[in-house]
């Protein structure tokens, strides 16, 4: 499946925001009205989702994260969850469960069910050796306003900036581990 998503903005190492690619898990999402992002970068390689989550999730800044949840949220793990969430061993991770998987899709799902986090790696049919590795997320709204338009409350909106630059940096991150790494 080609790359088909319109890229919006540029972040480092070539992290854009661009829009879901056809098919993606997190789509649902976006169709209920919940505030879903997309991000991507290619990488000059063939990449898995495996190897694209592993990677994302042993980060030196997503390790950071880590340590927050298991203080804050008493939701501890290791490189070895990361390992048996990528082997399919196991249904969850730290503060997350799986939601759904498909061969080149993971969407996992918080504990307290309010937001969504979205992988997706996928060879690039237009050139054979590079693969489009999708990072998003989805907030469910709390609410549903008079109008009909969801309401996402005052935290979304004051955090709402700092979740786009985190997302990309983690992205960015992610790409760097995996090209330091031999296929």
């Amino acid at each position: 499946m080609p790359h088909t998503g319109h890229r919006a903005s540029a972040a480092p190492e070539g992290v854009t925001a661009c829009a879901l690619p056809s098919g993606a898990l997190l789509a649902a999402y976006q169709a209920q009205g919940a505030y879903t992002d997309c991000f991507c970068v290619a990488i000059g390689r063939s990449v898995g989702l495996p190897e694209f989550v592993s990677a994302f999730y042993t980060t030196w800044l997503f390790r950071l994260e880590r340590v927050i949840l298991k203080w804050l949220l008493k939701r501890p793990s290791s490189d070895e969850d990361v390992r048996r969430l990528v082997d399919e061993e196991s249904q969850e991770f730290a503060a997350w469960s799986v939601e759904g998987r498909a061969p080149n899709q993971l969407l996992m799902c918080d504990m307290h069910e309010r937001t969504r986090s979205w992988f997706m790696a996928v060879a690039d049919d237009n050139h054979p050796q590079r693969t489009m590795l999708y990072f998003g997320s989805a907030v469910v709204p709390l609410a549903t306003a008079e109008d009909g338009k969801p309401r996402m409350g005052v935290g979304f909106g004051l955090l709402k900036s700092f979740h786009v630059g985190y997302s990309r940096a983690l992205l960015a991150l992610a790409r760097s581990r995996i090209a330091k790494q031999s296929p």
